[in-house]
């Protein structure tokens, strides 16, 4: 049995919106979103570019001191590089944030971006692009907060919360976890809603092997085989073994020193990357959702009370962020261009006082406290409906 909910009884706010309340900040929200595509120039598209140049130059200090001595500082440039593309590259583009942009190149578009070849130029990561679109931008994003939401944080951290291991131990469970998260959860995650898909299938369903069994893991079966050839290899070899080996002429040392340090930016990035991800919708002051969406005024609703925003601002805090800390907006208009967020966020938070919707900006490590909290069954999320 799940643990007790907080929520009150009907889930609801005691003191929100009514429906009518709802559909008409539906309709500002939809109007919000047809003036800001309106606005959409090359000056978005090059806004991004700015960005990418920021994570290349990390990556660049990161790798041209790696090879002295394994360090941290190295680690932590290789880590907001490879954080960058993920979050602030790859992310904002698979949604289609400048797909509407005329002028733009073919390669910044979600048709083009990391598709095929493309993969090992534009996103190598752990992660299947194909499997990231239907986890997340699909399933993820239509279904925030629902069981149907592949990265419920409750629901998939039921097996820990109920378990009879003792209050530290559980935390040392995540502490653990949150270092390796991105190939143990995301790249599971992703491949295994990818294959569901595929065979036209539930991801939550029997049918689907999870992401904690045996066949997702082992070269044995197809699931695991599937995992080790599409997930692991062409990360690891290009990140643990070709780079470093790209520094042999610089001897020996020069190898082993870039290769611990790239192991050590691997970890960094695993808990930047949570850090900013996870406490997105997790907490025991964020709303679930027993039913799918039905009107589209609910899903703009949806998206404000079932997430919450970090401290918001100039682009070297939103870098540093990746463009994660807007949350809120971000479900809202998904297929935005990152420098919109900045400019839509105020006007956000205005119309959600208005209407009485609860918006939510704090402090990550807060939200960060909240979220493990609820990964451990300390606390419970709340329940809208």
């Amino acid at each position: 049995m799940p643990l007790e909910s907080s929520a009150p009884e009907d889930g609801l706010p005691a003191n929100g919106p009514s429906e009518e309340q709802k559909a008409s900040f539906g309709k500002e929200m939809a109007r919000l979103r047809a003036d800001t595509y309106k606005e959409l120039s090359l000056d978005d598209f090059e806004h991004i570019k700015k960005i990418e140049r920021w994570g290349r130059l990390c990556t660049a200090i990161g790798y041209g001191t790696a090879w002295i001595t394994p360090n941290p500082i190295s680690a932590f440039f290789i880590s907001l590089g490879n954080v960058n593309r993920w979050a602030n590259i790859a992310h904002p583009i698979s949604h289609r944030g400048y797909d509407r942009i005329k002028g733009v190149p073919e390669r910044y578009t979600s048709k083009h971006f990391a598709q095929g070849w493309r993969r090992a130029i534009d996103w190598l990561d752990w992660i299947v692009p194909a499997g990231w679109h239907e986890e997340h931008n699909v399933l993820h994003h239509y279904h925030l907060g629902e069981e149907a939401d592949p990265d419920q944080v409750e629901y998939n951290l039921e097996w820990l919360r109920q378990s009879s291991l003792p209050m530290p131990l559980r935390y040392l469970v995540i502490a653990l976890f949150v270092c390796v998260w991105k190939p143990a959860y995301y790249a599971q995650s992703t491949l295994k809603v990818l294959r569901a898909t595929r065979e036209n299938k539930d991801p939550r369903g029997s049918e689907v092997p999870s992401s904690m069994s045996k066949q997702a893991w082992s070269p044995l079966y197809k699931e695991g085989r599937e995992y080790w050839l599409k997930c692991i290899l062409p990360y690891a070899s290009v990140r643990f073994v070709l780079i470093p080996l790209l520094f042999f002429p610089l001897g020996s040392s020069a190898v082993v020193a870039v290769f611990w340090t790239s192991v050590i930016a691997e970890v960094f990035a695993n808990l930047h990357s949570f850090l900013a991800i996870g406490p997105n919708h997790t907490g025991d002051d964020i709303y679930r959702f027993k039913d799918p969406i039905k009107t589209k005024h609910e899903f703009y609703y949806r998206q404000v009370v079932g997430s919450v925003n970090y401290p918001t601002g100039s682009d070297f805090n939103d870098f540093m962020y990746g463009w994660l800390n807007y949350q809120i907006e971000h479900h809202l208009f998904p297929a935005m261009p990152l420098s919109q967020y900045q400019k839509l966020q105020p006007k956000v938070k205005a119309l959600c006082e208005k209407y009485d919707i609860e918006y939510r900006q704090e402090s990550v490590f807060k939200r960060l406290l909240k979220t493990v909290n609820v990964m451990v069954g300390r606390d419970s999320m709340k329940w809208a409906d």
